[in-house]
């Protein structure tokens, strides 16, 4: 004999991602050797607003019609993630090319803009002297990336996520 206590409308399906949905997820990111770079766990899952371009392309798109509880491993090339290592992007500045009372220091960042008008944001890694050694490549540009994620939410956006372009709550933006 059954005894039904809950009903489940299976008609309307079971919501996967698309466009914008808001995804919750956990995961684990690893480079190359193994070693993990990031991580966001059940507890404490990262939500975003898939399809507005805050997800690395190659994530994102291994990420479409999966459902709650699915699980994927995903591997993304440098190209589709935070992009080829830029040797051009690591240079040394002259310290007159700062404000004269910034205290530079190592793990700063700051905006630059090339001659076409491209704006980079730059770290700076060392100061040598009269000299400040930058680079504008993304930390994680030239790797390779290995995330294991479980979808652990999807929802529709609201009128208000989608107007700001990005989730609101838990695990994502806070105003």
């Amino acid at each position: 004999m059954f005894i039904i206590r809950k009903f489940i409308d299976f008609s309307k399906g079971c919501p996967v991602i698309k466009k914008n949905s808001v995804v919750s997820m956990s995961y684990c990111l690893k480079n190359g050797k193994g070693i993990e770079l990031d991580r966001a766990d059940k507890s404490s899952p990262f939500s975003f607003l898939y399809g507005s371009g805050q997800m690395i392309p190659g994530l994102e798109k291994e990420l479409e019609g999966l459902g709650v509880g699915d699980k994927k491993d995903v591997t993304v090339s440098p190209s589709e993630g935070y992009g080829e290592f830029n040797p051009q992007l690591k240079m040394q500045v002259p310290r007159a090319n700062f404000p004269k009372d910034a205290d530079i220091q190592p793990g700063m960042q700051f905006e630059g803009q090339g001659d076409k008008g491209t704006k980079t944001v730059f770290t700076v890694k060392a100061v040598v002297g009269d000299k400040i050694e930058v680079d504008g490549n993304h930390p994680l540009a030239g790797e390779t990336l290995h995330f294991s994620i479980e979808v652990a939410g999807i929802r529709d956006a609201t009128q208000e996520e989608l107007s700001h372009g990005h989730a609101h709550g838990e695990g994502g933006v806070h105003h």
